[in-house]
């Protein structure tokens, strides 16, 4: 792997990395389940599943890319030889959630072109004809345009788009503060039922929302940290990118729900939160279809960079692993993603395909966007701490500070353990 390619410098890794991570995760999936959830007490829960458990998996699973400087199968298999199937695993779980971020990034592409026309509509609206699986094409040949151009072009891309979002929400998030239902949001956002915190599906929802912004157990850290380069300070790197993730997640919150309120909107829409709710307060504002256009083409570049560094994690594993010329395996992986995408999008169409009466995109994030990436990311920094030694973690992590590996050891290896016992007095109980 001698000519594999690199991040330019640690802010280059940073930027990268933030713009996977700060994506669908923050500003779709974040504020949803803050309003299915009960306001203050799910964001308390995320901030310790966050600290406590969360960075020093991202930790452990940036340092595994570095260390091995390969694909996630590449990464696993250089753990043990078993660990290709494991490896193989991760880029499945990676492209079928994937498979769905394409579709929703295909809405948030539609909404910004409706935004621009001034023709924002409700989401039953926007889905009633097959828009949601055009727009999936649109956006599959996006970035697959992007990905031919391999590295230097998501650098590029990021180092612009981070510094847009932020401008961007700060700018919404102030407008909000102006509304009549600020008031509402601080107290929903801030205050917390100490009892929910008892509940044991909060804090599973929880951990599973930091794991899924985080892109633990997806193969993202892996891929993106073996470009990393040699004096990188995989620790200090990290903690921006997830204080960042956190920040923008956090002002998703406060950019959203004071309009939720304003207008007498359900803060427990689920999924649809934004798609539903948002462009009806906009209509109703006098400045709404600015703040249209600015919202909704935050969200799809947001989107955008989230699935684009989920089709790289793909495209690694497919082109090392194969054999494969670049643009050989860009054609391939967007054929992967074509066959897979396919049921989300008609799932929001007239053909309405479901799983039982849960429409197909919504069922497969409510299970593989959470519990199974809780099962990838405990599994997986399990084998990392059992089978690769301390000494060599410490390297890959650019520190001569033990204090890092200790840390990361300690709750990668008893993690499941813990895990398991848990479920057992669950079970018992």
């Amino acid at each position: 792997m001698k000519d594999r390619a690199q991040w330019s410098s640690e802010p280059a890794f940073i930027f990268a990395m933030a713009a996977a991570a700060v994506g669908l995760g923050n500003i779709w999936r974040f504020p949803y389940l803050v309003g299915e959830y009960g306001g203050g007490g799910f964001i308390l829960a995320y901030i310790v599943a966050m600290v406590v458990v969360c960075l020093p998996l991202m930790y452990l699973e940036v340092a595994a890319g570095r260390l091995a400087q390969g694909n996630t199968v590449h990464t696993f298999r250089q753990v043990h030889r078993t660990g290709a199937w494991y490896g193989w695993f991760v880029v499945g779980l990676t492209a079928v959630i994937t498979s769905y971020y394409l579709v929703i990034t295909g809405w948030t592409f539609g909404y910004a072109a409706d935004a621009l026309r001034l023709d924002v509509q409700p989401f039953e609206e926007f889905s009633s004809g097959y828009a949601s699986l055009y727009w999936f094409l649109a956006v599959l040949v996006l970035a697959g345009v992007l990905l031919a151009r391999g590295v230097k072009a998501l650098e590029t891309f990021s180092r612009v788009l981070m510094p847009v979002l932020l401008v961007v929400i700060v700018t919404l998030v102030v407008t909000a503060s102006r509304t009549e239902g600020w008031d509402q949001a601080r107290e929903f956002m801030l205050s917390t039922d100490l009892s929910a915190l008892r509940e044991p599906s909060l804090w599973v929802i929880a951990f599973g929302q930091g794991f899924y912004s985080l892109a633990i157990g997806q193969g993202y850290l892996v891929t993106y940290g073996s470009y990393i380069p040699t004096k990188a300070h995989v620790p200090r790197a990290s903690l921006i990118i997830a204080g960042t993730e956190t920040c923008i997640a956090l002002l998703a919150g406060w950019m959203i729900f004071p309009f939720v309120f304003t207008y007498g909107l359900d803060p427990g829409e689920g999924s649809q939160l934004a798609f539903s709710t948002l462009p009806r307060a906009f209509e109703a504002m006098a400045w709404g279809a600015p703040l249209a256009i600015a919202f909704f083409g935050l969200f799809f570049v947001a989107a955008f960079s989230s699935s684009v560094a989920g089709l790289k994690v793909i495209l690694s594993a497919v082109a090392e692993e194969f054999h494969l010329r670049h643009m050989s395996a860009v054609l391939v992986v967007a054929g992967i993603m074509l066959v897979m995408a396919i049921p989300s999008a008609l799932s929001f169409t007239p053909v309405e395909l479901s799983v039982g009466d849960t429409r197909f995109l919504d069922w497969v994030d409510q299970n593989v966007g959470g519990q199974v990436i809780l099962f990838s990311g405990i599994f997986g920094a399990g084998f990392f701490c059992w089978l690769v030694p301390p000494q060599r973690l410490q390297t890959a992590l650019g520190t001569t500070s033990g204090w890092w590996v200790r840390r990361i050891y300690l709750i990668g290896r008893w993690l499941p353990f813990a895990v398991l016992v848990w479920i057992g007095i669950t079970v018992l109980l």
